[in-house]
């Protein structure tokens, strides 16, 4: 079998890759098994030396890492170079911390002595998408290295050139041989590797049909399972709120990534007495943001991934306008053999449109009207997902009790867009996924929390 990753600005083939056999994933999940045995021994003052030599050569590399994810996905260089940055970090935050948040957390009994004890189970599969192709693994491998756990990555099919420099960059640090290894392998190999003995837990950030699936497996397995699925995040702008400011905020959240991000916003729910201001603002800005070639450092909004998904983002356009919806930007693929898709505004989204129901995997923002607060708050919640969500008003108090107690998300931010931060744990729930990435959460997913008691 072959993979072949496609330049999305021409649509022109890059390189053809040979897929792994079984025979060859089976070796090279031993091969980590081997290395797993080690590893784990290794001091935490070892692990994080490499570990930071590990981001000092991100850093290094950022311009070609940023160039290989502009030609295999389309990812605008500016944001690119910053996805790289964000590697470098959350590779130095866990050097900085993993060694406290794994300390032996003493607890009082009747024993002599008596605590948890946190030590690594073994090689995490992860099962990455393409959308940041490189941060979606550093925020896997970072906690998981730093661990003692070892890792091998099924990554998406149309970024192999991302998957194998991460693999590059760890061995170029200096970690032992076979820590992480990238397996170049399609989707229907991988119910076969988490049937493997040493593979012990799995991290998958898709879409929530993939997640039901590796879920199911592995529960099947009875092996433990973090999912980062699929978000179509709502931002709540009430009355009282900064609108210019709003308007900002929103459409840089609802472009990121060329919009292809499972935490950009997507359904902007606004209070009927400031919708019209709030839609004249938005969109203003959405025009002013320039579509281009992503090599190109002033490009704000480059080509979809892939021009298979370009359509079928369309598709979910043109169904939600022949249910009511109102177009008032973009809204039509342009000619030539690319994958580009322009920024684009669904007004008078009511439920029962795709534009309210599904997620929208672009640059497609839909509008959506609330007669209050309460009703605002309704709709927001209004969805099968509860990856991310935003408040915006001028309320502090107000804003943080709505994020706090109100919107069902695993995030909720007030006045901002929804990030993700090394320090601060990242999920979701509903059918966005569940377990938690990054902060102290994040590295105890996939650790034994043993209890240790002495008489």
């Amino acid at each position: 079998m072959k993979i072949t990753s496609i330049n999305p600005v021409n649509g022109q083939p890059i390189k053809t890759y040979t897929t792994l056999t079984e025979q060859q994933i089976a070796e090279k999940i031993e091969q980590t098994h081997t290395a797993w045995l080690s590893w784990k021994k290794t001091s935490h003052q070892q692990r994080r030396t490499l570990m930071n030599r590990l981001a000092a050569i991100v850093r290094e590399r950022k311009d070609e890492l940023a160039v290989l994810m502009a030609n295999e996905m389309g990812k605008p260089v500016k944001q690119g170079l910053a996805e790289a940055e964000k590697c470098a970090l959350t590779c130095e935050y866990y050097a900085a911390n993993g060694e406290g948040f794994l300390a032996d957390q003493l607890i009082e009994t009747e024993a002599s002595k008596s605590y948890a004890s946190f030590q690594p189970i073994g090689i995490v599969l992860a099962v990455m998408p393409w959308n940041f192709p490189l941060f979606q693994v550093f925020r896997f491998l970072a906690p998981a290295l730093i661990a003692g756990n070892c890792g091998v990555l099924k990554h998406a099919s149309n970024v192999p050139g991302c998957a194998l420099v991460i693999e590059e960059m760890i061995i170029q640090a200096g970690f032992p041989a076979h820590v992480f290894q990238t397996l170049l392998i399609g989707s229907s190999q991988v119910e076969k590797i988490i049937e493997n003995p040493h593979i012990k837990a799995v991290t998958l950030t898709g879409s929530t049909n993939a997640g039901m699936s590796v879920a199911s497996k592995a529960g099947a397995m009875l092996k433990k399972v973090v999912l980062e699925l699929g978000g179509s995040d709502a931002y709540v702008v009430l009355a009282d709120a900064d609108l210019e400011n709003a308007a900002e905020v929103c459409v840089t959240s609802r472009l990121t990534n060329s919009g292809q991000s499972c935490i950009a916003a997507k359904r902007f729910v606004v209070e009927e007495s400031v919708i019209e201001e709030f839609t004249s603002l938005f969109l203003q800005k959405m025009k002013d943001q320039v579509m281009g070639n992503p090599l190109d450092i002033n490009t704000d909004v480059g080509p979809q991934s892939r021009a298979d998904l370009r359509d079928e983002l369309h598709a979910q356009v043109v169904k939600s306008i022949e249910k009511g919806a109102v177009c008032i930007l973009g809204g039509e693929i342009p000619e030539g053999d690319n994958a580009y898709y322009p920024p684009t505004i669904l007004t008078n989204v009511l439920p029962g449109m795709t534009g309210y129901e599904e997620e929208l995997f672009g640059p497609v923002a839909s509008i959506i009207s609330a007669k209050d607060e309460n009703d605002a708050i309704r709709i927001a919640n209004d969805s099968i997902f509860g990856l991310g969500s935003a408040v915006f008003t001028q309320d502090i108090a107000k804003g943080e009790r709505i994020a706090a107690t109100a919107l069902e998300a695993g995030s909720a931010f007030v006045n901002q867009r929804v990030q993700s931060d090394p320090r601060l744990p990242f999920g979701g729930i509903k059918t966005s996924g569940y377990g938690r990435e990054l902060g102290g959460f994040g590295i105890l997913e996939f650790v034994n929390i043993k209890t240790v008691y002495i008489q």
